[in-house]
């Protein structure tokens, strides 16, 4: 059973930067798509960004591009996401999540469709906060 951890959240001004990390153990991540959700106090949990497993292609939040940065080292076992010209608005829980393996190689699976419904991944991390604020 894959077990996935989340680190780097903190508290950053305005315009600031933060890496976030998501770490597996139990399965090799490198055999998984991995994406990036957020929840804000009081608010629905949303996709940010997603990677596919060979890191060939990449998915982003229209709130996050041009400012946010998805990438994976699978020899780490570990995908990142840089945060930069951050806003009081990136304020949230930040969560990585990965689908099922079963589903995601299965036979017209069409995963760039798919990348941010939160019922896709069957396995998430415990979350890290960040805090944009001045």
């Amino acid at each position: 059973q894959m077990q996935l951890a989340e680190s780097g959240g903190g508290l950053v001004q305005p315009g600031g930067s933060l890496r976030l990390s998501c770490a597996a153990s139990g399965s090799t991540l490198g055999l998984y798509a991995v994406g990036w959700f957020r929840q804000a106090t009081g608010e629905e949990r949303e996709a940010v960004s997603s990677i596919t497993s060979s890191g060939s292609s990449t998915y982003y939040a229209d709130s996050v591009k041009g400012r946010f940065t998805i990438s994976r080292d699978n020899a780490k076992n570990t995908v990142y996401l840089q945060m930069n010209n951050m806003k009081p608005e990136d304020t949230a829980v930040y969560y990585c999540a990965a689908p099922s393996l079963v589903r995601y190689y299965s036979s017209g699976y069409r995963y760039p469709a798919l990348w941010n419904q939160e019922r896709e991944y069957e396995y998430w991390g415990q979350g890290t906060q960040v805090t944009v604020s001045s």
